[in-house]
């Protein structure tokens, strides 16, 4: 059935294209000046309902982040937005400054944008917010429709894997952002290394709004996923990618079918602002018809989601709770946080989110006992839904600036330790070359640390 609902929304599509392309002509008789119809006082109210009806029904693209420049000490610096690494699901895109203001030796930051069916621009403004003293890159997911069926299926491990690899390319003190869904992966990527105690690890990992634990305080969201069983997932909502796009024939959860979950999840909210919009475009209030547009061509802007990755998300994340439960297996591997020692956690969580509840991400602390006291943090931003942990004034005026005080802290300590290891060598060169025995070490020492009472940690901006 889900297969036919794919078929049928793209006939619609076509057969409303040239619908659109009629009221786009019948718009431009009833605004332009010349135009008789234009002194008819129903001509607004006509054309404000014509646009109310494209904005409904067309096919939005991928956005574009569209971030050109930055400010830095006061100087306009220009931004280029270059691949430094693609994968069949993933290119990893680098915001490189140039450097007209001089050049910066600034914390390098890795965004994990969500795949959950928006686009990686959604972090549009968490971008801007950083790139003037951090060296950004994110993670930009392909839209599942768009990968021919040859790469390859595309599942949670897969997504860890990634993240690895990235964090791998980028080198040693790179910090890890991750914005709801990718909260637990980040983390099962970073375990994973730690396990291997492999040389790069993340210096600290920052943890937005993410479903670590949802059995504490679960939303409606939570409650669906935990409420039905996996095959009622795959057969309601998984559909294959028809012909002729690129993915023909890829098992895929569609981003027509999350836009509609999203939609009816605050149905009211949607109709409000559409009302809104008609109202706006007869009084001619330009300003807030551009709010409107900007935030919807986001907004309905989707993206088809490899089934695999969906189905094994819902199982292990909402339904199992493997990694809470400390019994999430990649690759053969069990992704014990309890292994991370030397990246910093921080968890940020919104006061009104009603994706993820307050305390399912901040969850992460207690699965993480041997990460120093003093290298746990933990912010609850009052007054914000999901969206504004990430997002929006309050982020830019009283999140964000929590983050780069932890990532600056951090940042600086990693170079500290990094520079007396190196300082280090010489000595223990000397002794191994006067036979006495010691050996040089093939990686950093792990401290003894003891676990740490969640009690005894403090937010950013509350000191001890």
């Amino acid at each position: 059935m889900t297969r036919l609902n794919y078929l049928g929304y793209e006939l619609a599509h076509a057969f409303i294209g040239p619908l659109r392309l009629w009221t786009s002509v019948v718009r431009l008789g009833l605004e332009h000046p010349m135009s008789p119809f234009s002194i008819n006082p129903f001509a607004k109210s006509a054309s404000a309902a014509l646009e109310v009806f494209e904005s409904l029904t067309k096919r939005y693209g991928k956005p574009e982040f569209g971030i050109t420049e930055t400010t830095i000490n006061g100087v306009q610096v220009g931004i280029t937005e270059r691949i430094e690494l693609s994968k069949p699901f993933a290119n990893l895109l680098h915001f490189a400054r140039d450097e007209s203001a001089g050049k910066r030796n600034d914390p390098k930051v890795l965004l994990i944008a969500p795949m959950s069916g928006h686009y990686a621009t959604l972090l549009r403004g968490t971008v801007k917010s950083m790139i003037a003293e951090h060296d950004v890159y994110i993670t930009d997911w392909t839209d599942a429709r768009q990968v021919p069926v040859v790469e390859g299926r595309f599942d949670l491990d897969d997504f860890v894997d990634y993240i690895i690899d990235f964090v791998q390319h980028l080198g040693p003190n790179t910090h890890v952002m991750a914005v709801c869904q990718p909260a637990v992966p980040a983390m099962i990527a970073t375990a994973i290394m730690a396990r291997r105690n492999m040389e790069i690890q993340p210096a600290s990992l920052t943890l937005m709004g993410g479903p670590v634990d949802t059995r504490r305080n679960p939303t409606a969201v939570n409650k669906l996923a935990m409420g039905k069983p996996l095959s009622w997932f795959e057969r309601n909502v998984i559909s294959v990618v028809p012909f002729p796009q690129v993915g023909f024939m890829r098992r895929v959860y569609p981003g027509f079918v999350q836009l509609t979950g999203f939609m009816t999840m605050n149905l009211e909210r949607h109709q409000n602002a559409y009302k809104e919009l008609f109202q706006n475009l007869v009084k001619g209030d330009c300003d807030s018809v551009n709010q409107h547009r900007e935030f919807y061509d986001e907004y309905m802007a989707v993206m088809d989601l490899p089934a695999e990755f969906y189905l094994q998300t819902i199982k292990t994340v909402f339904q199992d709770h493997d990694l809470p439960n400390k019994r999430f297996v990649h690759r053969g591997e069990i992704a014990d946080c309890s292994a991370i020692r030397r990246t910093a956690i921080m968890t940020v969580e919104g006061e009104r989110d009603d994706i993820c509840g307050v305390g399912q991400t901040e969850a992460a602390h207690d699965l993480c006992p041997n990460v120093p006291k003093d290298e746990h943090y933990h912010y609850l931003q009052p007054g914000v839904g999901h969206y504004g942990v990430f997002n929006g004034t309050r982020y830019r005026t009283e999140i964000q600036p929590r983050i780069r005080e932890m990532i600056r802290t951090i940042d600086a300590r990693r170079k500290a330790e990094a520079a007396s290891r190196e300082a280090a060598k010489p000595m223990i060169d000397l002794a191994v070359h006067n036979g006495n025995g010691a050996k040089p070490a093939s990686a950093p020492m792990a401290r003894a640390l003891t676990p740490v009472r969640w009690d005894d940690i403090q937010p950013i901006g509350k000191p001890n």
